[in-house]
C-alpha cells in the first residue's frame, strides 16, 4: 500500500498513515498516544497521577484528534475547560510533557505546542479551616463515603499528605508501638518519615484503601460539605497551625510535616543534631487529637502545650 513519497510525507507521518489504516481512525490520535504514553511511564511514581489528568481532563476534549492535526488551540481547549487554575496547569504540563516524549521518539516531527506559555501557576493556598468549619466538616464528612471519610479525618488527626495517607499500607503500621513510618518511596522529599499514631487515629485506621489520590481530591472538589472551597492539602495545614496555636515548638511541627527545611536547616540541625522528637511529637499530636475532639464536641476551652507541663 502507497501512503505517499518521501520527503513530502515523513517518516512519523507515514507511520501515523499506516497505524490508522491497519487498526482504524483512532490508531493516530491523540488518545492512542496517550495509551502509549501512559504504558511508558508506569513505572514512575507519578504515573498513577498523570493517567488520570489525561483521562479526565484530556482525552474526552481532545482524544479523538488525528496526531498530525495536533494544534496548539486544543490545547487551548482542555485549559479552558478547567475551571480551577492549578487544574488546568497540571492538564497543561501533562499534555506538555505527552508530546516532547511523542516527538522525541519519532511519533511527531514537531512539536505543534513548543513554546506555548500555560495558565500562570496559582499562589500557594493559606486556607486554614476555622473551628466551626472543622466541626462541620467532620460531622458531614460521612458524605464523601466510607473511605474517603476515614482519609479526610486521619490527614486532619495525623497532618500528613492526602496521597500518603490514601496510600497506607499495613506493612507500613506497627500498631505494638503505634507508629506509622512511611517509606521513602511514598514521601514527597524521598526520606522515610516515621509518625506517631493516637488512640483517635489508630480509630480509624482499619482496611486498606481502595481508592486512588485522584478519586478523593474528586470528591472533595464536588463535595464541599457547604463550606467555602477546601482541598485535603488543607486540611494538613490546618492541623499545623493548630499545632502551633497550641505552643507546639517549630522543630516539633517540622518532624511531624517532614520539612527537612525545617528539621535539617543549618549546620547544626543538619549535621550535629539527629534527635528525631519522637516523644515531642507524640504529645503534639495527642494535644491536638484532644483538642480536636474538644472542637467537634463544642468545647471552646484551649490547654496549650505549656500549661498541660505545669
Amino acid at each position: 500500500m502507497t501512503l505517499g513519497r518521501y520527503p513530502a510525507i515523513s517518516l512519523a507521518s507515514a507511520r501515523t498513515l499506516a497505524l490508522e489504516t491497519k487498526e482504524g481512525r483512532t490508531a493516530g490520535s491523540v488518545a492512542a498516544l496517550a495509551e502509549a504514553y501512559i504504558k511508558s511511564i508506569r513505572a514512575n511514581r507519578s504515573a498513577a497521577e498523570a493517567e488520570r489528568r489525561l483521562r479526565k481532563d484530556v482525552l474526552p476534549i481532545i482524544g479523538h484528534i488525528p496526531l498530525r492535526d495536533l494544534h496548539r488551540r486544543d490545547i487551548t481547549r482542555v485549559i479552558d475547560g478547567k475551571a480551577a487554575p492549578q487544574a488546568a496547569r497540571r492538564a497543561f504540563e501533562e499534555v506538555r510533557a505527552m508530546v516532547r516524549w511523542a516527538v522525541a521518539r519519532g511519533d511527531l516531527d514537531h512539536n505543534p505546542i513548543d513554546g506555548m506559555k500555560g495558565p500562570p501557576l496559582s499562589k500557594a493556598r493559606e486556607r486554614v479551616l476555622t473551628e466551626d468549619e472543622i466541626r462541620q466538616l467532620w460531622q458531614r464528612s460521612g458524605e464523601l463515603g466510607v473511605e474517603c471519610e476515614r482519609i479526610v479525618k486521619l490527614c486532619l488527626v495525623t497532618a500528613q499528605r492526602l496521597g500518603e495517607v490514601v496510600g497506607m499500607r499495613r506493612s507500613e503500621l506497627d500498631l505494638g508501638r503505634r507508629l506509622w513510618t512511611i517509606p521513602g518511596s511514598r514521601t514527597k522529599n524521598g526520606h522515610p518519615h516515621s509518625v506517631p499514631l493516637t488512640t483517635l487515629a489508630l480509630e480509624l485506621i482499619r482496611d486498606e484503601f481502595t481508592v486512588s489520590r485522584g478519586n478523593v481530591s474528586d470528591t472533595i472538589y464536588d463535595h464541599q460539605l457547604g463550606l467555602p472551597h477546601w482541598t485535603g492539602h488543607d486540611l494538613r495545614r490546618t492541623a499545623l497551625s493548630r499545632m502551633a496555636e497550641l505552643g507546639v515548638a517549630p522543630i516539633v511541627l517540622g518532624h511531624i510535616a517532614n520539612h527537612r527545611t525545617t528539621t535539617k536547616a543549618g549546620i547544626t540541625l543538619g549535621v550535629y543534631v539527629h534527635h528525631a522528637y519522637e516523644r515531642e511529637r507524640r504529645e503534639a499530636l495527642e494535644l491536638w487529637a484532644d483538642r480536636l475532639m474538644g472542637i467537634v464536641e463544642g468545647d471552646t476551652k484551649v490547654v496549650p502545650i505549656r500549661g498541660r507541663n505545669g
